[in-house]
């Protein structure tokens, strides 16, 4: 079963980014539940995570499988992503956009991190 960090906890961001690649070639099941975790931000920004998928891990899609609603404040997102109409996808990358306005120092800060899990297909059968 794939449990990963694509954003590794407690990172922290002060500009748009992108993570590292994450292969996820090895997972047997094609559904994983991403889980961005902000456990601190300061007041007046925002964040935007994006999921990519790449086939070989360095050719990117032009448009994300997956975005997360834009956050302002500590919390804990979960977002299921369905892999299974895309086999070729091998391997994951975030990319985020920050934002901040108002008075006050133009710093960005976000500590965050993003976990994928593959879930189980029990998981998925259960009612």
């Amino acid at each position: 079963m794939l449990d990963t960090a694509i954003i590794p906890d407690k990172t922290i961001i002060t500009a748009k980014g992108d993570s590292e690649a994450v292969d996820i070639g090895g997972a047997s099941n094609r559904i994983f539940l991403l889980t961005l975790n902000i456990t601190d931000v300061v007041e007046q920004e925002s964040i935007e995570l994006s999921i990519f998928t790449s086939p070989d891990g360095q050719t990117w899609s032009a448009k994300p499988a997956l975005t997360f609603p834009q956050k302002f404040y500590r919390e804990q997102a979960p977002m299921l992503l369905d892999l299974n109409s895309q086999p070729e996808v091998k391997f994951l990358r975030a990319h985020w956009e920050v934002n901040r306005w108002g008075r006050g120092t133009d710093t960005i800060r976000f500590e965050i991190g993003l976990q994928v899990h593959e879930v189980p297909p029990a998981m998925l059968t259960q009612k």
